[in-house]
């Protein structure tokens, strides 16, 4: 296939509409089932590139859950905790701790449920029968993936009426060194950011405290892959093996730290006692129960909820006090935190370490590093400069 049609580009008014490769070539795609739309396959292609650079980096498994060419959340396949699946809505799913790509699409999934209603999923395996069975009965737009077994496929070709987007692409597709877009007919071009992001881009540690154990390796480069992807200014938390919380396209650093790391502290107080405790009525959907669940958890929402409680729970719940949420928060420790440009003011770092921030990684190259960096020390934070930006437009 050399090139495929759109029924329309951004929005419907946006037509003709089509995506091809330059001189003829073939597409590095199969389009499985479905018609994918325009900003499908932004979401496509960039996701794709996130999972197989985390894959390559790592050795692990990955899956993405992308939503208006920016990630919400990306993983790698590490078990769930009992309380991370009850938060991911995946206890019930048979064969789960069996599948690590499975695993790595719950986490990405379940990390910030509001933002990845209408997904576009990246896989960095062959889906199987357990993955799919998860997608099955998320609200999602599509997939991209090297392959699918079977039982996948049949699974995945029966949502949305038989009009699930499953897109194959080829693992082994590398694509030209310089690229082109356009803007307001003029042409753009640049060489294509294939600069690799791996251990030894951690190894500048500016701080007093000079120790990055693994796990905060591993979740330094999750975060620094998914930020290569991400609407720049933007921000990521990652624990555990997956970004806890993705703040994009905000135009001030400070506000991109502050919008990650709510969706860090939401990630975490998700699996407090009280949320998975919430005694919802039978019947209310996955879609709700996340609506119903980040509204008890927000200041602003929570009285409006256990006011109506009828509405939601078969009886009425506790509040979860804003005391309990400091004490709660206040308690998460050894969260990494990577900025795709450097921080121009210590307030990054002060509201980083109220979410848990023990790692950081950023570029570095800020007249104001000193200040940064004492901010660092003064948390016992272990900060690396990478000295590489990872500007994404």
């Amino acid at each position: 296939m050399k090139e495929f049609e759109l029924k329309y580009g951004c929005n419907p008014n946006q037509k003709p509409a089509k995506i091809y490769m330059a001189g003829g070539k073939e597409l590095p795609i199969e389009i499985l089932n479905g018609k994918p739309g325009y900003i499908n396959f932004l979401d496509a292609f960039n996701s794709w590139q996130l999972v197989k650079e985390i894959k390559e980096a790592l050795g692990l498994c990955a899956a993405a859950s992308f939503k208006h060419v920016s990630p919400t959340s990306a993983a790698v396949g590490n078990k769930l905790s009992d309380k991370l699946k009850k938060a991911c809505f995946v206890d019930d799913i048979e064969g789960l701790d069996d599948s690590p790509l499975a695993c790595a699409y719950a986490r990405a999934r379940g990390t910030d449920r509001m933002s990845s209603f209408g997904d576009f999923i990246a896989l960095s395996d062959v889906c199987d029968k357990v993955t799919a069975t998860i997608i099955k009965r998320e609200v999602s737009d599509g997939i991209i993936a090297p392959g699918y077994t079977d039982e996948a496929l049949e699974i995945l070709k029966s949502k949305r009426k038989g009009t699930y987007n499953i897109i194959k692409i080829d693992p082994d597709y590398v694509p030209e060194e310089m690229e082109t877009k356009q803007v307001f007919g003029i042409t753009f071009e640049q060489k294509r950011n294939n600069f690799e992001i791996n251990r030894e881009l951690l190894n500048n540690i500016v701080t007093k405290n000079k120790e990055l154990p693994e796990s905060a390796v591993r979740d330094l480069i999750i975060a620094l892959i998914t930020l290569k992807y991400t609407q720049s200014n933007s921000v990521c938390f990652a624990a555990d093996g997956q970004a806890i919380g993705v703040g994009a396209g905000q135009q001030s650093r400070i506000h991109c730290t502050r919008l990650a790391g709510n969706k860090a502290d939401i990630w975490h107080l998700r699996q407090h006692d009280k949320v998975l405790g919430l005694p919802f009525k039978a019947g209310i959907g996955r879609p709700d129960r996340d609506n119903v669940i980040d509204r008890y958890i927000s200041e602003d929402d929570r009285d409006e909820v256990l006011d109506n409680w009828e509405k939601y729970f078969e009886y009425k719940p506790e509040p979860l006090t804003k005391e309990e949420k400091r004490e709660y928060l206040d308690g998460i420790r050894g969260v990494a935190l990577a900025s795709d440009a450097f921080f121009p003011f210590d307030d990054n770092i002060e509201r980083a370490r109220k979410s848990g921030a023990d790692y950081i990684a950023e570029p570095g190259g800020s007249v104001r590093d000193d200040i940064v960096i004492d901010c660092c020390d003064k948390y016992g934070i272990a900060m690396a400069f990478t000295g590489m930006r990872l500007f994404h437009h």
